[in-house]
């Protein structure tokens, strides 16, 4: 069967790869002329968090994201699996009390485990969680490798056009907020981040830094360089990061560890991520074309997972009720 794939983003490259794995003639086509800023998933956190994300999610969102850490391990040998350290400021502590019972797959840890785990913070925090199950990934270097694997494995790479006489057969469409035309209830969420050079630390793994109005996160990147991340705001405007959220999100770097006040600031970036009323992703059917979108704050999470469903829903006629909607209008190929 020939396929088209619509956006080259994190959803749209796994499922050109889920179809092709399963024999699909596949084009993958991408409105922007080359890889990078303008899509969402350039400015990811690259966390691959299931557990810690029960926190204010459902357990749809862990479900999809356990299934899809195997897959990040056999697609993307940069992938790194050595936990969530999950940590507060001493006045906070009940956050962090709160989190442990919302989530799961976790050990609290005394300072002394705290320092175990990463000895930069050692003497900094009494207590936290170790979410020894989850794992992390540079999203632009996770980028690059899948599309490198998708041409490998005979997928044909359009940059620079999302549709018209190109289109082959059935479409699976990721192309988040531009499908709000036909997807109508999604809406916008703008995440702000900060790209750090600070060579003279090093931590192993995503450490989240809880508080009642602005957690962080700080992720190792490699080389010295951490992301810096944490806002959601409702919003449709890409390109403005506000003075607020720059002043916040260093101020928590800072507050994790003072040499984040002499880091280099490489990087201030933000990307508006599609989000449906209830924060949940899904496939819907629109005549032939099947949309991939929803996948608000967890794209690199959730879209191996979400990837194989939609290939098998394409292909095979399957329908995953947990992620599709109940109209068969919807579910079937016109």
């Amino acid at each position: 069967m020939q396929v088209s794939v619509i956006g080259a983003g994190v959803a749209g490259l796994s499922c050109a790869l889920e179809l092709a794995a399963r024999g699909a003639d596949v084009q993958l086509l991408e409105r922007a002329g080359a890889p990078g800023p303008a899509a969402c998933s350039w400015f990811a956190g690259g966390m691959l968090a299931p557990w810690c994300e029960l926190e204010s999610c459902g357990p749809l969102i862990a479900q999809l994201g356990a299934e899809s850490l195997p897959w990040w391990r056999e697609h993307f040998p940069g992938t790194v699996l050595n936990g969530t350290l999950v940590v507060t400021h001493g006045r906070d502590l009940p956050e962090l009390t709160q989190f442990a019972r919302r989530t799961g797959h976790c050990r609290p840890l005394d300072a002394a485990a705290v320092a175990a785990l990463e000895p930069e913070l050692a003497g900094r925090f009494a207590h936290g969680l170790h979410f020894a199950d989850e794992g992390h990934l540079d999203p632009r270097a996770a980028l690059s490798a899948l599309l490198e694997r998708a041409r490998a494995c005979g997928v044909t790479v359009r940059f620079g056009t999302a549709g018209g006489a190109e289109i082959r057969g059935p479409v699976i469409d990721c192309t988040g907020l531009a499908a709000r035309a036909v997807l109508q209830d999604l809406r916008g969420v703008k995440g702000e981040m900060l790209l750090l050079r600070l060579p003279e630390l090093e931590l192993a793994r995503p450490v989240r830094v809880l508080h009642p109005r602005l957690p962080v996160y700080v992720v190792p990147r490699g080389a010295g360089l951490f992301l810096v991340g944490a806002t959601m705001l409702e919003s449709d405007a890409a390109t403005r990061v506000s003075a607020r959220s720059l002043l916040e999100l260093l101020s928590a770097a800072y507050a994790l560890h003072p040499a984040f006040g002499e880091a280099e600031v490489l990087e201030i970036g933000s990307g508006v991520r599609p989000a449906f009323p209830d924060n949940q992703p899904r496939l819907e059917w629109r005549g032939q074309r099947l949309h991939v979108n929803g996948l608000y704050r967890h794209g690199f999470l959730v879209a191996p997972a979400l990837a194989r469903r939609a290939a098998e829903a394409l292909l095979e006629g399957r329908h995953f009720a947990e992620v599709m909607g109940e109209d068969p209008g919807q579910r079937r190929l016109a």
